[in-house]
């Protein structure tokens, strides 16, 4: 699943797959925004980690979970 996470003030945002479902980084985000964390922790796909503080968050876009297609369709 892709992850993208706006931050405010950055013309970039941070994209990366992740082998999380949406369900998991979308409760993984709430719990953090209601218990009033500083920081947002992610592991991609590959092992590196990802540390966001909540403060700047503009938005997170969650892809979907879909398994990708090899080769030609008809």
């Amino acid at each position: 699943m892709e992850i993208r996470i706006g931050i405010v003030n950055t013309g970039r945002e941070l994209s990366f797959e992740s082998g999380a479902s949406t369900e998991e980084v979308r409760e993984q985000v709430a719990s953090a925004l209601e218990q009033n964390s500083t920081h947002l922790s992610f592991t991609d796909a590959k092992g590196s980690s990802y540390i966001v503080p909540t403060a700047n968050l503009a938005y997170i876009e969650l892809g979907a979970e879909e398994s990708r297609r090899v080769g030609f369709v008809a």
